[in-house]
């Protein structure tokens, strides 16, 4: 049709930039548990990209966006220097996400990078993450309430953040 080929893009790839700025980079999800009293309760759950550490921002039957905005604050209150040399924060357009909950970070100057819609594959250290919590301790134990749900995974991050080998740091 005598048009070349499409040019390339002349920043990095998504993978790329991942790689060159895991140690600046946080990353938030919620993990939704039913209890046995067929309560749903939600997780707040952020991970470090370059460590892998994994961090419990709160518990929440109801998670509106004040609460997340106080957990925002909470978090980077607990962490201190740790969360001030990050740069950026993957998050998902969930509702619970508000203008509010990004300011607590900008103020912070961490940049909020949003994954598009329906592609969990943008922030899939965290999806990892989730999926791991559900496999090896979600589906195994029957959760009674918020309470106990906070005892569990304060516990298996314990562990996760300190003993559990992960792949992707060369087992460390």
């Amino acid at each position: 049709a005598g048009s070349g080929p499409v040019p390339r893009r002349a920043g990095p790839t998504w993978k790329q930039f991942l790689s060159a700025q895991a140690h600046s980079i946080l990353a938030a999800d919620f993990v939704h548990v039913d209890t046995i009293l067929l309560r749903r309760v939600y997780a707040l759950i952020i991970i470090e990209h370059g460590t892998r550490r994994a961090h419990l921002a709160g518990i929440t039957a109801h998670p509106d966006g004040a609460w997340t905005t106080q957990a925002a604050r909470n978090f980077l209150m607990d962490t201190g220097q740790r969360a001030i040399s990050a740069r950026f924060l993957m998050r998902d357009r969930a509702g619970q996400f508000t203008d509010a909950f990004d300011a607590v970070f900008a103020a912070a100057s961490i940049r909020i990078l949003l994954s598009p819609p329906q592609a969990p594959q943008a922030n899939a250290i965290c999806e990892r993450l989730i999926g791991t919590l559900r496999r090896e301790l979600l589906d195994r134990l029957l959760i009674l309430s918020e309470h106990h749900l906070r005892q569990v995974l304060t516990e298996y991050l314990q562990h996760y953040n300190t003993a559990r080998p992960h792949r992707a740091l060369r087992q460390l």
